[in-house]
């Protein structure tokens, strides 16, 4: 389209086909306010405060809805304009209440902003106003619709960017307003308290709780939230070393303007007043305060008197790489154990297993910002809008924009409300329905023949395999239609660029490698690698969990998934730490818990991390435990495991020290120091830093780090996909690895020339039952999963009271099951596996199909890990949360 000229207050300017008037002002910096307009909303023109005089026409228009066309000539500021908009400010207020100095908006509102610009000092009308109730139902978000404006963005927001619609229009004429459903309280509406709408409210109709009669903030610090693996960059406003507020950041972020609950609001835990604020010592029972010097003596006393193969160290993804990078290096170059390992064990590790054998590398293949441009998109084993809220609204988006969704998975999530096509696989069943699906591609011919001659390899035994999955038994195996599966299989195929989501519930499982697999299969068979808006994409549970894989903390591979039994791998790290290493891979997790059971391992070092809550069979982790000779926990809070230590060492929040984060679509980012830590407490890499060198007789040197920045320095002189990063470079931006250069711009994109192994290798699979079915003993199966307002083991969201008033501990019972036992709705009854019995409150709900039930393992009232199968994948050794056999019984 050519250029469309025009006339902006004597200026001619030059605008594009579909641009409104507003748009093309803003864009050549002349100022026209606006209240109802949002750049990210649907503009409505709804306020009218953005009219600009058109003298071609000799009218008043909205500049906002209003698209330029030659020739016009638009005056912003002429008499007749100015006039209009001191009308329209004026009506507005005679409909608002007079509380500016108690309204919690302030001078942050953009009314009163306006007003005081078109120097309205009275009000020329009668006063006509509303009055409602005030809604505080919802423990964020505080709803005063005696001082909305109408002006929408609310509404829209909700709409367009949430997709929740939990608010829209009611009512008609004077009597109109935004309101939930049945003009029902916010609580009682199918609001995630997410936040925009108070965020976009331009009056104190919409406002935060946590921030109310705070003060205005002193600085505001750009950091990383702590959360999921989405990476949303967020602002701190920092007031007193107290932190006020949250805000999302938009340059350059993966979330633009949205956060979610926990994104938002989920920040209490900083101050809470349970934080750990110094070291402590049990004496006796009995746990006593004590000083860094004391406490770190001993534990480096107490540690230093073990041999290698007697020892490990439990790392954590709610680390920074920073901190990560010398747990790893603590444990191997001075305890001369490679036992060092974190949860990514327990959620990702068939993730690394299963695409470091197809393509070479294992990671998510594509960026999150072009989901939305996908065809289509097969969501399996993830509920996106819970776990990686923002990931989300870009499937929604994608939806909006045409692309045809396919869930797969057992239990009715939000997105089933987007899908094109939901297949409701029996738990465990993967393998059988994602075969199944290639076997009709093959079949039928919508292979990419070129893209698997040219790019891969292995071919003719992958195709013998898929013998093995019929439709009929892809149907009997799995308990979804064969029609729906072929369907699944021909969208898939046809509709590119097709991307593949997945998470823990394909992952979580005894033969989760295999799961894995068979994702990376299937986008080998049809093209789609490589390429933008493809690939096979795992959502990392953790905001660095896959930092924490990246920088070595596991038992087999030095930081860049360099080998351990690598012999020129391993002499580079003996001679850039000044030491000799174990050749041996060491224990995972699963491992590391067995072996203390059995009395092997006798000490232990745990970073962060909760293991009475996460780990499977809670039972067994509690006793493996108490067998250990010496237990040292490093933690922010006095946690369930922190209660068996010897030793608990007080460590800072993310809010109280620098460092990085990688997130899933491997951005590494920068956290800003923002805070000074409470107490007493110190950043992890400090303490583990301060116990290497207490300990270094067998290194001599390698912790004298000053700040973190040095550290990752160490880690770009070692880690060849991570060689290109830097603090100076990470203040312009995130970037993605592989970055191998100092000038080089990230990875947006793997696979696109090559695969990393070099040819993408189809690998035939079986299928293979779950480890544990139910019988007549154990009738029901439960299956594990995340809730959007708590986050992994709790031990931070518990401590934000909003949150657990949003999302209390539970059990989802399907009501055909509920009528059968013979349980209401709110009851509390007894779940029981061969492992162990909980408590739990009954939730009947149609979410969960007939003969599953599920609970989230947030909760230490309803510990879910207790009953939880430990049998563990022979390759990844991850263990089975998904499956396991259940009875319910009343109490």
């Amino acid at each position: 389209m050519g250029e469309i000229s025009l006339t902006i207050n004597g200026t001619q300017v030059n605008g594009r086909a579909g641009m409104t008037i507003l748009d093309l002002a803003q864009e050549n910096n002349i100022d026209i306010p606006t209240l109802c307009h949002h750049p990210l909303l649907t503009p409505i023109g709804a306020c009218r405060v953005c009219v600009v005089e058109d003298e071609s026409s000799g009218r008043l228009v909205a500049s906002c809805v209003t698209p330029i066309a030659p020739g016009m000539v638009i005056k912003t500021d002429s008499p007749m304009a100015i006039n209009a908009r001191r009308l329209f400010v004026e009506l507005l207020l005679a409909g608002h209440p007079d509380s500016c100095m108690v309204c919690d908006k302030g001078n942050r509102c953009e009314l009163r902003k306006l007003a005081s610009d078109l120097e309205i000092s009275e009000v020329r009308f009668k006063r006509l106003r509303h009055f409602y109730p005030l809604d505080d139902s919802n423990p964020f978000i505080e709803r005063d619709l005696t001082k909305c404006i109408l002006c929408g963005r609310c509404v829209r927001a909700c709409h367009e960017i949430q997709g929740v619609t939990a608010v829209d229009y009611a009512y008609r004429g004077f009597d109109l307003k935004p309101a939930t459903f049945q003009d029902r309280g916010l609580a009682d509406s199918p609001c995630v308290s997410c936040g925009l709408c108070v965020s976009l409210c331009p009056v104190g109709a919409l406002s935060d709780k946590s921030t109310r009669n705070m003060g205005k903030e002193t600085s505001k610090i750009k950091t990383i939230c702590t959360y999921c693996g989405v990476g949303c960059s967020i602002y701190l406003s920092v007031r007193d070393q107290d932190i006020l507020g949250v805000s999302p950041c938009l340059d350059g972020s993966v979330n633009g303007i949205s956060l979610c609950v926990k994104g938002r609001y989920g920040f209490d835990f900083v101050h809470h007043p349970d934080r750990l604020k110094s070291p402590l010592i049990k004496k006796d029972g009995e746990f006593a305060q004590a000083g860094w010097d004391e406490a770190l003596e001993l534990v480096a006393q107490r540690l230093g008197g073990y041999k290698p193969e007697e020892v490990a160290v439990i790392s954590s993804a709610k680390c920074t790489n920073e901190e990560n990078y010398i747990a790893q290096k603590f444990a191997r170059a001075v305890l001369g154990t490679n036992n060092i390992d974190h949860c990514a064990r327990l959620c990702h590790a068939p993730t690394v297993a299963g695409l470091a054998q197809s393509f070479g590398s294992g990671a998510m293949t594509n960026s999150i910002n072009e989901i939305k441009d996908a065809g289509c998109i097969l969501a399996i084993g993830t509920n996106t809008t819970e776990a990686h809220p923002i990931i989300g609204l870009e499937i929604k988006k994608a939806v909006d924009k045409g692309a045809k969704l396919i869930v797969a998975n057992p239990r009715e999530i939000e997105l089933v409300r987007w899908a094109y096509l939901w297949l409701r696989h029996k738990p465990g069943s993967d393998v059988a329905l994602l075969m199944g699906m290639a076997r009709v591609i093959v079949d039928e011919k919508l292979l990419d023949e070129g893209f698997i001659k040219e790019r891969c390899e292995n071919f003719d035994a992958f195709r013998k395999s898929l013998k093995g999955f019929s439709l009929d038994f892809a149907q009997k195996a799995t308990g979804v239609p064969k029609e729906k599966i072929a369907e699944a299989a021909r969208v898939y195929a046809i509709n590119k660029p097709s991307s593949i989501l997945y998470a823990m519930g394909i992952t979580q499982h005894s033969h989760g490698t295999d799961n894995v697999i068979a994702t990376a299969n299937l986008a080998m068979l049809t093209g789609n690698v490589g390429k933008p808006s493809t690939g096979v994409n795992p959502l990392r549970g953790q905001n660095n969990v896959q930092g924490a894989c990246d920088i070595g903390a596991l038992p087999n591979v030095y930081p860049g998934y360099q080998a351990v039994a690598a012999p020129d791998i391993r002499k580079k790290f003996e001679q850039a730490w000044g030491c000799s290493l174990p050749p041996k891979p060491g224990l995972t997790i699963t491992e590391i818990f067995d072996a203390a059971y059995n009395k092997k391992i006798k000490a232990l070092y745990i970073i962060g991390e909760n293991p009475l809550l996460s780990e499977p069979d809670i039972t067994h982790a509690r006793e493996a435990l108490e067998k250990l000779e010496f237990l040292v926990v490093q933690d922010i809070f006095p946690s369930e495991t922190a209660e068996l230590a010897d030793v608990v060492l007080a460590g800072a929040s993310f809010a109280e020290k620098d460092g990085t984060f990688t997130n899933t679509e491997r951005r590494v980012q920068r956290v800003r120091k923002a805070i000074e830590p409470v107490g007493d407490s110190k950043p992890d890499w400090w303490i583990t830093c301060q116990l290497g060198k207490r300990m270094g007789k067998r290194l001599g040197k390698g912790f004298d780090f000053k700040h973190p920045s040095d550290i990752m320095d160490e880690i770009a002189s070692l880690t060849p996909s991570y060689a290109g990063i830097s603090y100076k470079r990470l203040e312009k931006g995130g970037l993605q690895w592989p970055c191998p250069t100092k000038d080089h711009p990230g990875t947006p994109i793997l696979h696109s020339q090559q695969f990393t192994r070099g040819k993408g290798r189809f690998l035939p699979l079986e299928y293979k039952p779950p480890m544990e079915l139910p019988d007549r003993k154990y009738p029901l199966v439960l299956t594990t999963g995340r809730s959007l307002y708590h986050f992994h083991t709790g031990t931070m969201t518990r401590k934000v009271e909003g949150l657990n008033i949003l999302k209390g501990e539970g059990i989802e019972i399907n009501p055909h099951d509920a009528k059968a036992l013979g349980v209401k709705d709110g009851e509390t009854v007894k779940v029981i596996s061969r492992r162990g019995e909980v408590k739990a409150r009954a939730r009947v709900t149609e979410a969960s199909p007939v003969g599953v039930v599920f609970m989230t393992f947030h909760f230490a009232e309803s510990p879910a890990n207790m009953l939880t199968n430990p049998a563990v994948d022979p390759v990844a050794k991850i263990p089975e949360y998904k499956v396991c056999a259940v009875r319910i019984e009343g109490v």
